[in-house]
């Protein structure tokens, strides 16, 4: 049974990409997460239309888990089984991802995996253990393409913790944070901000390659491809200046967990008079913890950071953008005793470098074997939305074959290839990544499961492959992904 995008784009479309899936995508997975233990659950989640109060004239109704947004935190325990029950109290199919966590196909919740879906109306109970330990989250897993309403737009996100077998406790206590834009709408595009990412070294050939095929297209009469903007944004569901205050004491080390969950927004945070000591990226430690004065984010980015609380006032804690921190993307930040308007001041320049926490040897283990990929945008190709490939080849959701294929226990290096100007937010499902070099800098030890990749510019990343099965490699940018950059990996 074959199934295109339109037909994916419409009412059914979730419950006839299920019975499109290859034989062996749709195969029972292996009895230990299958596994349906009797008594209640550890957790439940609920899909199901709701409202959000972002802020008292700011009301609006979507997706949401458990009728709350961000859906509820998950504090697991490294190495022990959970088990948890999903309940789809909507009308379409629904697949419910545990992004950055080492776990099989059939929990994972990638329908291009074979994870089942959750039926409309229905529900699935799953087993796992969690890990590894650090900063995670959880997500909705549909493709929306045009659908604005549909998948990661709407309010399906959530965040997990789990708690590591050891702990160092250099910190006072914990704030989550959930960085969310809501009421999208598509526009023509236009060129995306990179210049705060460092290296800013790019490939020439890239650059003439991109620049090209842009040149062409226009010249063709064609338009810019759509983009998504947003008019309404929010930390933990609440606009700036309508939800509760951080309050904090003089002294306290706080050590912030920050989910950006966007669709398909970069996003950054400054406190003033204040810097964060990054000890986690994506949940993982970093070989060095640095201080730096603003947070860089792609999509499905987390950073983890201690603020030591020594300069009492007031303060916005935003993003640096004027207008998204106007229109909602901040939360204030409040010492005990103090009073008054808060405050907001623009730090100073600061490019993001993700090699600054790595070790100072930059070292990495050798390969075993190099892909080489590289990712090029088809301009307003498919019904205006841009169209993106890998080496060539866009994502096929009437076939889903695999692209490369992999040999258990080895160690594999993704040298990857931006051919276009967007930056790229890279994540590979199920395993985790080693960065090794970043726009041609060398770095080793810092462990994400998301890359920003610049506009013309190369990453490369090393990971084992130590989980089998059918593992998904995309953009977390939404429209990059939906329109077709995703391609599989499998295991021989």
């Amino acid at each position: 049974m074959s199934i295109g995008r339109r037909e994916l784009l419409r009412g059914g479309g979730m419950a006839a990409l299920a019975a499109a899936l290859p034989k062996a995508a749709q195969a029972q997975p292996a009895a230990s997460s299958l596994a349906s233990p009797q008594g209640a659950a550890d957790s439940t989640i609920r899909i199901g239309s709701g409202l959000i109060e972002l802020a008292p004239d700011r009301i609006i109704s979507t997706t949401l888990y458990n009728g709350q947004f961000p859906g509820p935190l998950l504090r697991f325990r490294e190495g022990r089984q959970v088990v948890v029950d999903i309940q789809n109290d909507t009308d379409t199919p629904e697949q419910l991802h545990w992004h950055g966590q080492t776990i099989a196909v059939d929990v994972d919740g990638a329908a291009e995996e074979g994870t089942p879906f959750i039926p409309a109306h229905g529900m699935r109970r799953i087993a796992f253990t969690p890990g590894p330990a650090g900063l995670r989250f959880y997500h909705s897993h549909v493709t929306p393409g045009a659908d604005l309403t549909k998948g990661t737009y709407g309010g399906e996100v959530g965040t997990v913790y789990i708690e590591p077998k050891d702990d160092p406790g250099r910190h006072d206590r914990e704030v989550f944070l959930m960085l969310k834009e809501f009421q999208p709408a598509l526009s023509r595009g236009g060129d995306m901000e990179i210049d705060f990412l460092s290296p800013a070294t790019r490939i020439e050939a890239l650059e003439q390659e991109g620049e090209s095929a842009m040149r062409a297209s226009l010249a063709k009469g064609m338009p810019h491809g759509f983009e998504v903007g947003y008019s309404l944004f929010s930390i933990n569901g609440r606009m700036l200046g309508h939800g509760e205050p951080i309050r904090v004491k003089p002294g306290e080390r706080v050590l912030f967990h920050i989910v950006n969950g966007s669709a398909t927004e970069t996003r950054s945070m400054a406190l003033p008079g204040h810097s964060f000591e990054v000890i986690a990226l994506d949940g993982n430690p970093v070989p060095t913890p640095v201080k730096v004065p603003v947070l860089w984010f792609g999509t499905a980015e987390r950073i983890s950071a201690i603020v030591e609380m020594n300069h009492p006032g007031i303060f916005v804690m935003g993003d640096l953008a004027d207008d998204d921190r106007a229109h909602g993307m901040g939360i204030v930040l409040e010492y005990a005793g103090k009073s008054g308007k808060p405050v907001w001041t623009k730090p100073a320049p600061f490019k993001w470098d993700y090699t600054r926490f790595g070790k100072s040897d930059a070292t990495a283990k050798a390969p075993d074997e190099t892909i080489d990929m590289t990712f090029t945008k088809n301009n307003a190709a498919l019904d205006g939305f841009n169209q993106w490939r890998i080496n060539g080849v866009a994502f096929s959701m009437d076939h889903m074959d695999p692209m490369f294929h992999l040999r258990q226990g080895k160690r594999y290096r993704l040298r990857m290839r931006n051919a276009s100007d967007d930056i790229h937010p890279v994540h590979l499902h199920r395993h985790s990544f080693e960065l090794t070099r970043i726009a041609g800098k060398p770095t080793s030890g810092i462990i994400k499961d998301v890359v920003m990749l610049g506009g013309y510019q190369e990453v490369e990343v090393d990971f084992v492959a130590d989980n089998p099965g059918r593992t998904l490699f995309h953009c977390h940018q939404q429209l990059h992904m939906d329109f077709g950059f995703m391609a599989l990996f499998d295991y021989v």
